[in-house]
């Protein structure tokens, strides 16, 4: 079970990362943003924002769609996501193994070729 607070952590860790002041989470490398809060929209009613749901870059359509079909229980999306390479995920529901590994994949596909010290 991870949650904000661990997403932090992990982002923080990553070099070059800078954390864009928000109401939630909001994590950026090289101008890119790479993980941050759920900003949940509801008709109706103003924008909440959702630090137990992060929102991350998956790259392209095929590993969205891959992701969101494989790991349903993990992963979801949103009306205003659908053409975008970005899931939500359900943090209480991901072990801090998996959100290492997403966060840090988020992390390596936004950041800068310059920026990698090993691209592998």
């Amino acid at each position: 079970m991870a949650d904000a607070d661990d997403v932090r952590l992990l982002a923080l860790s990553l070099p070059h990362v800078v954390e864009i002041p928000s109401s939630g989470f909001d994590f950026r490398v090289g101008g890119h943003g790479f993980v941050w809060s759920y900003p949940e929209r509801r008709p109706g009613q103003p924008r909440r924002i959702r630090t137990d749901v992060a929102v991350l870059f998956v790259g392209d359509a095929e590993e969205r769609q891959a992701l969101l079909l494989g790991e349903p229980d993990l992963f979801f999306t949103a009306p205003g996501y659908e053409n975008a390479a970005l899931v939500m995920l359900r943090l209480p529901e991901v072990d801090l193994e998996r959100l290492t590994e997403l966060v840090t994949d988020a992390w390596r596909m936004r950041a800068p070729e310059g920026l990698l010290d090993d691209p592998a």
